[in-house]
């Protein structure tokens, strides 16, 4: 039988260079910075229940609390070696120029306390006034020159301070306009992903090309300022939850699962915690992932603070291409 810690560390990929464990722990923390010891001490816990992947970013501040999390894990004997690891950090989009890119990985770095990093990503297909943080003016907002940046990108992963590249909220298009100049193509696409906004057109084309999807807010992000309370609210997924003995959580995160994706799942709560990991042993029913299937589509996450008339995006359809 596989243990909890076992089926959270497997991973889906047959790709020798790209191996994600299947469940990743998130720590975006809103406000951001809040709660740097609480967060160090949830990725020591989470390490002792087995997650393996930590997935943090330049914009969330929680680098050097995971740094100092990972370091705590060596010391207590958790883990032997940092290589036990996989550690996801993200390129915040006022450093999306290409002369910005090389700098603010090495800044990451510093700030985890490592020597390399197993993914970075593109946080953001835009770019913003360099300087800029969250939140930002919709005046800062530029159209990111993707292969000036994505070949510093590339450079990053030549020098070995990233193992993979990839990026995160870029639809179809963008990724095929990337995809029209990169030498390395994007390992990773991470993006909204949860049973209100199931991503089918996307996953078929990352599919087709090679690209892993990963998915942020599996249960909706409710309660942060991108969130959305439609999942963890709607009424069929607490019935399938009831009739499966499990919470709405569990449905939703062993959906993902059985869609073949990454999950990148954020709680602090030990026992949420804990239960997140509990979904390999047992399967939604035919009649389960059907009635799924039938749940109306909205984006939790419009990221509209993007759209403006004077900006690059005039419209919440131009900025997703559609995919709305």
């Amino acid at each position: 039988m596989v243990t909890i810690a076992e089926a959270a560390l497997a991973s889906s990929s047959t790709d020798k260079t790209m191996s994600i464990p299947l469940i990743g722990f998130g720590t975006a923390e809103f406000p951001f910075a809040s709660t740097h010891e609480t967060a160090k001490e949830s990725v020591v816990h989470a390490i002792k229940l087995g997650y393996r992947h930590f997935d943090t970013a330049a914009l969330y501040q929680s680098e050097q609390p995971v740094g100092e999390a990972i370091a705590e894990a060596l010391r207590q004997g958790l883990i032997k070696s940092r290589h036990e690891l996989f550690i996801t950090s993200k390129l915040w989009i006022a450093n999306c120029h290409r002369h910005l890119v090389l700098s603010a990985l090495q800044n990451t770095l510093k700030n985890l306390g490592l020597e390399y990093l197993d993914l970075y990503l593109i946080h953001f297909p835009a770019s913003l006034r360099p300087g800029s943080g969250f939140p930002f003016e919709k005046e800062d907002v530029a159209a990111m020159d993707y292969e000036s940046v994505w070949e510093a990108m590339e450079e990053c992963q030549l020098l070995g301070l990233t193992k993979s590249i990839g990026v995160s909220n870029f639809s179809c298009k963008k990724l095929h306009n990337l995809l029209a100049t990169a030498k390395i193509p994007p390992a990773v696409n991470q993006v909204e992903m949860n049973p209100v906004w199931q991503q089918k057109k996307l996953r078929e084309f990352c599919e087709e090309k090679g690209i892993h999807i990963t998915a942020y807010s599996p249960l909706g992000g409710k309660g942060t300022p991108w969130g959305t309370n439609l999942v963890m609210d709607s009424q069929l997924l607490k019935e399938i939850a009831t009739t499966n003995g499990k919470t709405v959580a569990q449905v939703c995160l062993r959906w993902l699962y059985e869609q073949r994706v990454r999950v990148v799942v954020k709680s602090y709560n030990k026992e949420r915690m804990k239960e997140n990991l509990e979904i390999f042993d047992w399967k939604l029913s035919t009649e389960d992932l059907h009635k799924i299937e039938q749940i109306p589509q909205v984006r939790g996450n419009p990221a509209d603070n993007f759209v403006s008339k004077d900006g690059p995006f005039k419209s919440i359809e131009e900025l997703w291409d559609g995919e709305v």
